[in-house]
């Protein structure tokens, strides 16, 4: 992961550019439409930088979505990424949960458009793993080491090795399962993070300042990141990692509000978890001797990562606070 460290750096370098850019020319128009001001929509910037980074590292794809957002593969992931956070019908949202193939037969508009994008995606990212093992085989066949630093490209490297057994071999139904996991896990996540950060700390600006002074004191000499080596990039990468006042306000950023507030899981086998408190029955009666919980294998398991994150019995009375820094 370390060796992606420049990338970041060199995205965050374009999307800078592209920002600089934009408040230039509207500077230049507010000098014929007086008033006229500059909003940026930076969640839907950030998210373009991140789809454009992940594109290059994750399978050395250029979205190029910085530059334009008119990639077909970039599209797909975006308009199912808005259908998913969309507030749909609860039944329907139920049915597809827990009936999914009931959904697929007979599908609403939502996942029309699911099924749409998906194509596209499963089109698009199979020709991807196909040149991936094509640009491997004519590596070995001339004896050069094959030098993919993607993740795609270590995936299927790893996965035709000699030395592994057929029955350890994923496939290409299970890598093109690997990038979706990637591009959905990696992407809005980051963005959604990045957003409400800048917004916490724009609501704080104590705490931005401080922070602001922390980063400029490893910073101030590095202006033009274009201009640095990748040694260069890397040093400076470990001086801000390293910075613990910019880890507090991450930290807490991600506790206050986290990118994905729940999850769901389903249970494998037949377990007991344990509980810190006694047991509330449906009735709504305390059972004082029962401290576990008992999940039935096939039982769907809600994890409610913010309601962890919030819990004043946990975090006290100002769990919804920024200010755990």
């Amino acid at each position: 992961m370390r060796a992606l460290v420049p990338l970041v750096f060199r995205k965050g370098g374009e999307l800078k550019d592209r920002w600089a850019d934009m408040i230039v020319a509207n500077s230049d128009n507010m000098d014929k439409i007086p008033g006229d001001s500059l909003i940026i929509d930076v969640c839907h910037w950030v998210s373009r930088a991140t789809f454009d980074v992940i594109g290059s590292a994750g399978f050395d794809y250029e979205f190029n979505a910085i530059k334009d957002e008119t990639n077909e593969l970039f599209c797909a992931y975006k308009e199912m990424f808005e259908v998913a956070i969309s507030q749909g019908n609860p039944a329907r949202t139920a049915l597809n949960i827990y009936c999914p193939s009931i959904s697929r037969l007979f599908p609403d508009n939502t996942m029309r458009i699911v099924q749409r994008c998906q194509k596209t995606i499963h089109r698009v990212a199979s020709q991807l793993i196909q040149e991936n093992k094509q640009k491997i085989y004519e590596a070995e066949k001339s004896g050069s080491p094959f030098v993919g630093k993607d993740l795609l490209s270590l995936l299927i490297k790893s996965n035709a090795a000699a030395d592994l057994p057929p029955e350890h071999r994923i496939s290409d139904e299970d890598i093109l399962h690997n990038i979706n996991t990637f591009m959905f896990a990696g992407s809005d996540t980051s963005s959604l993070s990045v957003t409400w950060t800048l917004l916490l700390l724009a609501q704080h600006p104590e705490i931005q300042t401080r922070l602001r002074e922390e980063i400029l004191s490893v910073t101030s000499s590095a202006s033009d990141l274009s201009s640095l080596t990748e040694d260069e990039i890397h040093s400076l990468y470990d001086n801000v990692s390293n910075l613990p006042f910019l880890n507090n306000v991450c930290r807490e950023s991600l506790r206050l509000v986290p990118p994905v507030h729940s999850s769901i899981r389903v249970a494998t086998r037949d377990d007991e978890i344990p509980t810190s408190y006694p047991i509330h029955k449906r009735d709504g009666t305390i059972d004082e001797g029962r401290r576990s919980v008992t999940v039935p294998k096939g039982s769907f398991v809600h994890v409610a990562v913010e309601g962890f994150n919030l819990d004043k019995g946990i975090w006290g009375e100002d769990a919804w606070s920024f200010r755990y820094v």
